[in-house]
């Protein structure tokens, strides 16, 4: 079996290792393409591939039938849209995600980008505190949970609303289960976006909903930018001036939000899952699920079933 990494935004050398090790106990292949520049390296680099594991990197139909042995993809992290689960399916390719590896780093992102906007983006002026507010959690997967972790440990008061996560599941992790997102965004200071962009929640994030925020309101986005209807979001920021977002996926609307000094604060690249820690786990999480799939032929994970 022959494996491939291919990220054009490399893993960690210690990331790389832990796979390597991993796929050659198991007696197979590796093969490394990192940092390519053009889509046909990626084209060639899979011809001959039997598995590939990828972080933000996108495998659509021409990349499938360029992979003539491609039997599965492994997304060394919690989001695929990169990619085409459809054309996966018709080729007959399995595709996983390794859930909850970069939670804990999402988690913590999400108070650092938290602490620089209650305190003013750092503008030397007296800012707010994050005890005693409340934190809305969008989603209560796995980096929703470890969110509400983080935010008792600030003293927030935390809700949480997850459309196919049950109340009392909720609950028991000691978070008020809000009855729909219209109730945390009415009740919260704060609402953190965990949800992923599919057809239900793309563009959901729109000015009726931000608009039921009290005066203060905070977004912060660690998601997927999709999920963010960006025109609408900039029409209520200029109605409502108290109102700031924050989030480490640059919009495509970017250049408008800009003009939000003070209110609007994006990281250069998407930075959630950029610590030494999640990198290693999601890397070698993947290279175990590609054995164990070859070995005992365990989907566990498969997302395009």
């Amino acid at each position: 079996m022959k494996v491939l990494i291919a990220t054009e935004k490399p893993f960690a050398p210690v990331a790389v290792e832990g796979i390597k090790k991993e796929i050659e106990n198991a007696g197979f292949q590796l093969a490394i393409l990192e940092k390519y520049t053009e889509k046909q390296q990626l084209l060639e680099a899979v011809a001959d591939v039997n598995a590939i594991i990828i972080r933000s990197d996108k495998i659509d139909a021409q990349v499938l039938d360029a992979a003539k042995q491609l039997k599965i993809v492994v997304r060394a992290g919690a989001g695929y849209d990169n990619v085409d689960l459809e054309a996966a399916t018709q080729h007959g390719v399995v595709v996983m995600n390794t859930p909850g590896q970069n939670s804990n780093a999402v988690a913590e992102l999400v108070f650092g980008l938290l602490v620089f906007a209650v305190r003013n983006f750092y503008n030397g002026k007296a800012g707010t505190e994050l005890m005693g507010k409340k934190l809305g959690i969008l989603a209560f997967g796995n980096v929703g949970r470890n969110v509400a972790r983080v935010a008792k440990g600030f003293g927030m008061e935390v809700a949480a609303y997850d459309a196919y996560c049950p109340a009392e599941v909720i609950e028991a992790a000691g978070v008020h289960a809000a009855k729909n997102q219209e109730e945390l965004f009415e009740t919260c200071d704060i609402v953190s976006l965990h949800i992923p962009a599919t057809p239900e929640t793309k563009q959901s994030i729109n000015k009726e909903l931000v608009g039921k925020m009290k005066k203060g309101g905070i977004v912060v986005n660690t998601a997927r930018k999709e999920v963010i209807n960006e025109t609408e979001l900039i029409e209520l920021m200029k109605e409502r001036d108290d109102i700031k977002y924050v989030t480490d996926i640059k919009p495509d609307a970017d250049e408008q939000f800009a003009q939000f000094e003070g209110r609007y604060f994006a990281t250069p690249k998407k930075m959630g899952a950029q610590t030494a820690e999640a990198n290693i786990n999601a890397g070698i999480a993947a290279a175990k699920q590609i054995v164990a799939f070859f070995k005992e032929g365990c989907t566990k994970f498969q997302v395009n079933k």
